[in-house]
């Protein structure tokens, strides 16, 4: 256990690569602070990743490690290690698996550095955490490091936060494509980092034409900036027609819609996991990825729905082009789910 003696400890947090990934760290963050109410908490992150944890409570201090630009090379390397030795960290987690970030901590004379013993580096950390015998979800993953070191876990849903601000900005938003205050959204997001991942998107045009028509929500498809032209694609599938958002909204103004719909559909994606943060109501449709290991997790309003019968999951052949792990997802599963969901939030 923490003694009262060590709550005003500085500690780091060397964080994951990935949206969804840090999104599951953020329960092991919320532990650690609870652990050190008066600590400095910093936390290592890609610049893709910033937005997730930007505006966190938990944290005193973002610290941008940028790999491709800013830190690229030994000597942007040596001016982080430099930077991270003047804060005199007495603690630091690697929450990510790579033998580079170990080596970071000790080389900025991070008193005590814990992590898993993966990649060789277990000589790198003072002490290492038994990895779990199974295989467990990410954010149990990460809390396993929490509980090893003896850091009480009261909590393992995600957080996410975001201000005022970005909730006027989307209702700004909304406004001006013609969507009122009172009127049903449902958000669909048909993206995911990469192709097997997706729900075909005929499905996709399919669900939303049906849901305008059956129960008078308005469609909204969002994604980022990358997800465009799928989205474009499902809008000329489509009789009806939606609220485009891709691309056009940050980070937090898209939690910030996602708080607003009625209804979130989405595949194995940051935006799906990103709607859970958000307590939103959620579907999600999993085929390739396990919805044990990164699925919805903690407390929240979702359902997912997974049908894979003939091939192992999980499965990450990206060079897929048979996809019938989510082809096997008919339109009327998903609207079928999505009219229970939308017909309990009415009552």
């Amino acid at each position: 256990m923490i003694s009262s003696s060590d709550r005003g400890k500085r500690i780091l947090i060397v964080n994951v690569n990935w949206i969804g990934d840090v999104i599951f760290s953020t329960p092991f963050i919320k532990a650690v602070r609870d652990a050190y109410p008066d600590g400095y908490i910093a936390c290592l992150l890609h610049p893709r990743c910033v937005e997730i944890l930007k505006g966190s409570p938990r944290i005193d201090e973002i610290i941008v490690y940028d790999e491709e630009g800013e830190h690229k090379g030994i000597i942007g390397k040596l001016m982080l290690i430099s930077y991270l030795r003047k804060i005199h960290f007495d603690i630091a987690f690697v929450l990510h698996r790579s033998f580079t970030k170990a080596l970071l901590t000790f080389l900025a004379g991070v008193k005590e550095r814990i992590g898993y013993p993966t990649k060789n580096r277990g000589p790198l950390l003072t002490r290492t955490i038994d990895l779990p015998e199974d295989e467990v979800h990410k954010v149990e993953y990460f809390l396993g490091l929490a509980r090893g070191y003896g850091i009480r876990v009261r909590e393992n849903s995600y957080e996410f936060f975001v201000e005022d601000a970005d909730r006027e900005s989307v209702k700004k938003f909304l406004k001006g494509h013609g969507v009122a205050d009172s009127d049903k959204i449902v958000v669909l997001c048909p993206g995911g980092n990469w192709a097997p991942k997706r729900w075909p998107k005929t499905n996709f045009a399919r669900l939303a034409d049906m849901l305008a028509e059956k129960t008078s929500a308005k469609i909204i498809l969002s994604g980022a900036k990358k997800d465009a032209l799928l989205v474009e694609e499902i809008r000329l599938m489509m009789n009806s027609i939606p609220v485009i958002s891709c691309g056009m909204t940050t980070l937090k103004e898209l939690a910030a819609m996602l708080e607003r719909a009625d209804l979130v559909v989405a595949n194995d994606s940051g935006p799906m996991h990103l709607a859970v943060a958000m307590k939103s109501r959620v579907i999600a449709l999993f085929g390739p990825t396990s919805p044990t290991l990164t699925g919805p997790y903690g407390k929240g309003n979702y359902r997912v729905i997974c049908k894979t019968k003939e091939c192992d999951v999980p499965c990450y052949d990206v060079t897929c082009t048979d996809n019938r792990c989510m082809a096997l997802i008919t339109v009327r599963d998903v609207f079928d789910e999505a009219e229970r969901v939308l017909n309990a939030g009415n009552r």
